[in-house]
C-alpha cells in the first residue's frame, strides 16, 4: 500500500500544553468566579482520570476553591485528545497530529460548549468556544449507487400538530434521501411516537427494545434499513441495530430530526474544531486548570481503600511501577467503565449494590485511523457516512476546516490534507482479507479501510488516488498481538444496549459518602457515551460533592435536552396511557 505507517509508543504521556499565546487574565464569559468552599478542612479532592469527565470535574471544583489533584494513567484529554506522531516533524515543523477519532460537536451539546467559553484562548472573545466551526453538509455514500448530500442546517417549519410533525420530518427525509414517501412518513411517525412518549415509557418500555425492532426495519425497504436502522446506530453508539437501545437512538433522533429550527441549540447542528484537538482545546484547558491550582500526576488507579462508609485512599501506580496510597477528603472516579468496575470490591458493593450492574454493561470499539494526503480532497464539506461499508466507516477531511493548525505547516511540509476515519464495526469481515478489524494487522487495517473508502467514493469520480497517500496513523491504543493474531484496545467505548439504563449508576449514593462517579456511563440526560455525557456526569458529581461538603458555592449549571413544547400535552396524556398499560396514542 502506498504511504508509510506512522507509529507512536504507548508509554505514559502527560503532555504539557504548548503555550497558546498570552492568555487573558479574566475568566471567559460564563465562568463561575473562583471562590473558596465553606471555611475549614475538607477541601482536598482526588480526581481519578484525566479525560473529559476528569478535566470537567477538576475545572468546576477548582473554580469553587477546592484543592484538586488529577491522576491520569496515559494522556490528559483521554479519548478526546489528539496524538502527536513522533518523528514526523521536519525542518522545524511540528509533528503531524493523529487522534483516537475525529471530534464532533452537535449543536444540541450544551455542557461542553459552556465549559469551552470559560477556557481563555488568545484572540478569542469567547475562549476556546470560538474555535468551533460549522460543517455545512453531510454526505451519505453508497457503493455503486448515488450518494446523498444533506445540508446541515435548519429545515422545514415548526409544527403545531402531530400531523405537522409527520409532514415536516417525513418531507425532510424524503427530499434529502432516496427514500420513498411511505418509508419516510412511517419513520416520521415512529419518531413522533417516541417524541410524545412520557418518561416512564421511555425508560420502562423503549429502553428495553432494540432500535431495529422499534422501527420495524425488517419490513421496510433496503434504503430504510441501511439509513435509518443500521447507519444511525453504528454512527451514534457503534452498536448493531438489533442491540442498541431505542431510548438512546430515539433521544438522538429527537435532537437531530425533531428540532427543525434548532431551538435552544448552542450553535450549528454539526461543528468541529478549527485545528488539532490539543492545540484548539485540550492544551489551553490544561493551562487554565493549572492557573486555577489543579495539580496533575501521572499514575494509574489500581484500587480503592475503604474505612467504614468512606473511601480512605486510592492506590496509584506510576509509570515506573512505584505504588502509593493517595489520600483526599473526596474522590471523584472519572475513569472509564471498564476500569471503574474493577475497583468495586465486595465491601464497596455491599455499600453500593447498584454498582454491580456495571459488570453487565457492554463495551466495544469505535476507533480512528488517519490518512495523510499530498493533495486536498473534495469529498464533502462535512462528515461522510459510508452507509454500506462492512466496517461502518465515517470520515471528515480536516484540512478545509483547520485554519488554526494548517496541515501544510506540519510534518515534512508535503501533507495537504488529513482524512480522519472512524471505524465503528470491528466485528464484521472486510472486503479484502475476509477478516474482522480486530483480526487484522495494522497494515491490513489501513489497506482495508482505504479500499472501502475508494469503493464508495471512486465509483463516480476518482476522489481518492493511491499516489496521494503520504502515510497513515492508527490510534496507538490499538495494539497487535502477533501470538494471538488479534488486536487489543486500551480505549473501548460504552455501548448503550437495550436494557442498559437499569445497569447504570447515579453519580452519588449517600451510603458511600465521599465517592462520586463522573464517567460517561453514569445516568445522564443526554444518555450517550460522548464528551457531552462525560461533562454532564462530571457536573452532576460535583454538585453532589458540594452538597456533601456543605459548600455555599454556586452549583454547576446543568442543561436539559430539547423537547417540542407543542407535543407536551401528548406526553402528559401518555403518562396516563402508560400507567394503564395502553400503547402510545400514535403507536399504530
Amino acid at each position: 500500500m502506498a504511504g508509510q505507517r506512522l507509529s507512536v509508543t504507548r508509554r505514559t504521556v502527560l503532555r504539557s500544553a504548548v503555550a497558546a499565546g498570552a492568555m487573558a487574565g479574566a475568566v471567559a464569559a460564563g465562568a463561575v468566579t473562583p471562590t473558596a468552599a465553606r471555611a475549614g478542612a475538607g477541601r482536598r479532592v482526588a480526581v481519578l482520570g484525566g479525560g473529559v469527565a476528569g478535566l470537567t470535574a477538576a475545572h468546576e471544583l477548582a473554580e469553587r476553591g477546592f484543592e484538586v489533584t488529577v491522576y491520569e494513567r496515559r494522556a490528559l484529554g483521554g479519548k478526546a485528545r489528539s496524538i502527536a506522531v513522533p518523528g514526523t516533524g521536519k525542518d522545524g515543523r511540528p509533528e503531524l497530529w493523529g487522534e483516537h477519532g475525529f471530534r464532533f460537536f452537535p449543536g444540541f451539546y450544551r455542557h461542553i460548549p459552556d465549559t469551552m467559553r470559560r477556557i481563555p484562548f488568545a484572540g478569542n472573545a469567547n475562549g476556546v468556544w470560538d474555535n468551533l466551526v460549522a460543517a455545512p453538509e453531510a454526505r451519505f455514500s453508497r457503493k455503486d449507487a448515488d450518494d446523498v448530500i444533506i445540508p446541515m442546517g435548519r429545515f422545514g417549519k415548526i409544527w403545531s400538530t402531530p400531523d405537522d410533525f409527520r409532514e415536516t420530518v417525513g418531507s425532510a427525509i424524503e427530499t434529502s434521501t432516496n427514500m420513498g414517501t411511505a418509508d419516510a412518513l412511517y419513520f416520521a411517525n415512529r419518531l413522533l411516537v417516541f417524541n410524545t412518549s412520557c418518561d416512564a415509557r421511555r425508560y420502562g418500555q423503549w429502553d428495553q427494545m432494540s432500535w431495529r425492532d422499534y422501527v420495524g426495519a425488517g419490513k421496510r425497504s433496503n434504503e430504510f434499513r441501511m439509513l435509518l436502522s443500521r447507519t444511525l446506530t453504528t454512527l451514534l453508539v457503534a452498536a448493531r441495530e438489533d442491540k442498541a437501545s431505542t431510548l438512546t437512538i430515539g433521544t438522538m433522533g429527537e435532537q437531530f430530526l425533531g428540532n427543525p429550527l434548532e431551538v435552544a441549540n448552542d450553535g450549528a447542528l454539526d461543528r468541529l474544531l478549527n485545528g488539532a484537538t490539543n492545540e484548539a482545546w485540550i492544551d489551553p484547558w490544561v493551562n487554565r486548570l493549572r492557573d486555577l491550582g489543579v495539580t496533575f500526576v501521572s499514575g494509574e488507579v489500581k484500587g480503592l481503600e475503604l474505612d467504614g462508609s468512606r473511601i480512605s485512599g486510592a492506590r496509584v501506580v506510576d509509570s515506573s511501577g512505584a505504588a502509593q496510597t493517595v489520600g483526599a477528603d473526596y474522590f471523584v472516579s472519572a475513569v472509564p467503565v471498564e476500569v471503574a468496575r474493577t475497583l468495586w470490591t465486595p465491601e464497596i458493593l455491599s455499600l453500593r449494590p447498584d454498582l454491580a450492574g456495571m459488570s453487565q454493561l457492554t463495551v466495544d470499539w469505535m476507533t480512528g485511523i488517519q490518512f495523510f494526503l499530498r493533495r486536498a480532497t473534495d469529498i464533502a464539506r462535512g462528515h461522510v457516512a459510508y452507509v454500506d461499508s462492512p466496517w461502518s466507516l465515517t470520515s471528515i477531511a480536516q484540512g478545509q476546516f483547520w485554519n488554526r493548525t494548517p496541515l501544510t505547516g506540519l510534518g515534512d511540509g508535503t501533507v495537504r490534507d488529513c482524512l480522519s476515519v472512524d471505524i465503528s464495526d470491528w466485528n464484521t469481515p472486510g472486503m479484502l482479507y475476509g477478516k474482522t478489524a480486530k483480526e487484522c494487522t495494522h497494515e491490513e487495517i489501513a489497506r482495508e479501510v482505504w479500499a472501502q473508502l475508494k469503493a464508495h467514493l471512486n465509483d463516480r469520480a476518482e476522489l481518492l488516488r493511491d499516489d496521494d497517500l503520504h502515510s497513515w496513523f492508527l490510534d496507538s491504543g490499538v495494539a497487535w498481538d502477533a501470538g494471538q493474531k488479534r488486536n487489543s484496545n486500551a480505549d473501548p467505548l460504552l455501548i448503550n444496549t437495550a436494557g442498559s439504563w437499569a445497569l447504570r449508576p447515579e453519580a452519588h449514593n449517600a451510603a458511600l459518602e465521599n465517592l462520586f462517579l463522573a464517567g460517561d456511563y453514569v445516568r445522564t440526560n443526554v444518555d450517550l457515551a460522548t464528551m457531552e455525557g462525560a461533562s454532564e456526569a462530571a457536573r452532576t458529581a460535583v454538585n453532589k460533592l458540594l452538597d456533601v461538603a456543605g459548600s455555599d458555592a454556586a452549583r454547576c449549571q446543568l442543561f436539559t435536552l430539547y423537547r417540542a413544547v407543542e407535543l407536551e400535552p401528548f406526553r402528559q396524556l401518555d403518562t396516563a396511557r402508560y400507567a394503564a398499560g395502553q400503547p402510545n396514542m400514535f403507536d399504530a
